[in-house]
Parts: structure tokens; sequence; C-alpha cells
């Protein structure tokens, strides 16, 4: 029978599996990737991880990281009640609305402001900054420059510019925009070692958390900018535009880095979709355990795909609204399969290496 999970592991994260199987109190590290409507193929799968896997009693904190959408799936995680959190902002976000065809950056970020309020809910701040174990990290792209103009052509322009200089290296991002990670942290948070790109920590306070939320997940020419209470500089924007799919150093440390995520691939960066030698792999991922869909579960989908934002262009609402709530249903499968494998201590015989 074909399974709806690929599981992939690296070499330190299939060792741990074999010595002990999958336990909530091996995983040091959640990361959430970004990709908009993307998350909705893993909405089951949230809600057995969040609601049934990390309610266990912990003895040390599990440190989220995500960027765009990833970081306001993490954002449900660190609630009192995330299941809930992860039911408000799955239908505020399919259920979204546009008054115009093509409508405008400024009306992209009211709408997807108001997806946010809902899913925060009225409690969020202090639920997610007094959170016992739970240590948000929200990435945003700081911009400077050109890429911080709110001009559509200067803003074009200022992409392209990074988009050329990114396929010579990935650190000529750093011309133009810097990464930003506010979190809840403070000195224990297992990424202030990264090197990569220059990389600024700031606190995560009452004030920040929901412009930081909203700004990591602007993309450029889609959403405006977001200008976030307490961090120096000017506009920030997709955290993803840096981290698209979080392969950075995930930090020292002997636990599981568990990675829920639409592909069995990574790509590094936003620059980096169309450039097939530009995936992840390596030291990085050692300890990492990356549960994805499989091809042959995607395939079953609706137009054999997992939603994107062309989807909103591709089909009339009430279609568009349909398809992404029968996928949302769907990927209950992959939360029962994993269920399972975990219950009967299968997950190592399932899991290839990376």
């Amino acid at each position: 029978m074909a399974r709806s999970l690929a599981l992939l592991a690296g070499p330190d994260a299939l060792r741990i599996l074999r010595e002990r199987g999958l336990r909530a109190g091996d995983v040091d590290v959640l990361p959430g990737a970004s990709g908009g409507p993307k998350w909705l193929a893993l909405a089951g799968l949230d809600r057995f991880l969040f609601g049934e896997f990390f309610q266990e009693p912990r003895e040390r904190p599990l440190h989220l990281v995500g960027s765009s959408i990833g970081s306001w799936r993490m954002a449900c995680l660190a609630q009192r009640d995330p299941v809930a959190a992860l039911a408000r902002g799955h239908a505020a976000y399919i259920e979204q609305h546009y008054d115009h065809p093509k409508p405008t950056p400024v009306e992209v970020s009211a709408v997807s402001a108001r997806i946010l309020d809902v899913l925060m809910g009225p409690h969020a701040e202090a639920e997610i900054l007094s959170h016992p174990w739970a240590r948000l990290h929200v990435i945003t792209a700081e911009c400077r420059g050109p890429a911080a103009s709110e001009q559509r052509w200067v803003q074009m322009a200022s992409l392209a510019v990074t988009a050329s200089a990114n396929l010579l290296s990935r650190r000529a991002l750093a011309l133009q925009m810097r990464r930003v990670i506010f979190h809840t942290a403070g000195d224990t948070s297992p990424f202030r070692g990264l090197a990569d790109l220059p990389t600024v920590h700031l606190p995560l306070t009452r004030e920040n958390l929901r412009p930081a939320l909203l700004a990591s997940g602007s993309i450029p020419l889609v959403l405006a900018g977001v200008t976030v209470p307490g961090a120096p500089g000017g506009i920030h924007r997709d955290g993803g535009v840096i981290d698209y799919h979080l392969a950075f150093d995930f930090g020292p440390g002997e636990g599981l880095v568990l990675y829920p995520h639409f592909f069995p691939h990574i790509v590094p960066g936003w620059f980096d979709k169309l450039l097939p030698w530009r995936r992840a792999r390596g030291i990085n991922f050692r300890r990492a355990l990356v549960l994805a869909p499989s091809p042959e579960w995607v395939a079953t989908l609706p137009g054999g795909k997992i939603p994107d934002r062309n989807d909103f262009y591709r089909m009339p609402e009430p279609e568009r609204i349909r398809v992404w709530r029968q996928v949302a249903a769907a990927s209950e499968q992959l939360a029962d399969e994993l269920r399972e494998l975990i219950a009967t201590d299968r997950v190592a015989d399932f899991a290839k290496p990376m």
C-alpha cells in the first residue's frame, strides 16, 4: 500500500530513532518553512503534533523557528490551546476574500493582518511570551536601500539585482538585507551562532509580536513592508526571502530537529527555488527528521498538487475555498500514519537517509 508520508533522516537522527523511537522529549527544534497556502497540506499533521505529540510534559525547552507561514504555525503551537489556534487560522486563511481581482499590496496586507488577528486571538501575546517550554523564533528580512522602497518598479529592480547576485553566492543577499530573528529564548537560543549571513537577534515583546509575525509573511511586491516596533533599521519583509525552507545551522544539541515540511527537499532561500543545485544537505541536517507528504499522496489531491498562491488566479473563489478545505481535511491521513508509526515504534523502519 502506498504510504502518505515520506520520512527522511540524517545519520544522528536515524541513530536516535533506532535507539528510542520518536519521542517528544527528544525533540529540541521544530522548524516551519515558508510556503503560504502549502501549510494546508500539513494541517492534519500539525493538529496531531501540536495537540497530542507535544502535549506531554517536557523537561527542556522546545525551540520553534519559522519564516512566513511557518512562523504563524509555530505561533499556534506556542499558545495555550494550539489546536484551537490552528482551527481559527485555517478557517480564516481558507476563507480570505479580496474585493478586487488584482488586489494591491495594501489590500493584501490588510487581509493578512485580519487573518493573523483571528489566528492569535485576544490572549496570544501573554500566552506566547510566558509559555513554560515553547520558545518562539520569528524570522524577517530587514531590507535596506532600494529593497526597502514601496515603489513597485524600484522594488522589482532591487529584487532582480539581488536574484542575479544570489546566483553567485547566497552571501550576496547581505548587500540589501539581513536576517532578523525575534524570539523568546533570551540567551538560550540555539541560533545565536549563525554566521552564514548577517543576523540580528531581538526579543519578542507584547508590542512587536504581531508586527513581527505580519512582517515575516509580507511577500515582496505582494504585501507592503512592515516597520516593527523596537527594531533598528527600516522595512521588514518576508523571512522566506532569506530563509525559504530554513536550511541553516540548527545549533548545538543532542536532540532531534523534527521538520514537518511540504516537500522531501529543502530550498535554502526564495531566490534559490529555480536553482536545482541549491538544495539543503550535509551537516546542518545530521539530526533532522523530515516529515513530508509523499508524491503518491499528493497525487490524490485535487489537481494532483499542494495548494499554492497561484490558486487565487487559477480558480474562482468558491472553488478555491472548496479545494483548500478538501486538502486540509485529507491531511488527517498524514497524522493517522505518523500516529500509527509512533505507536508501533516503526518510525526508524520507514525513515530513509537524507
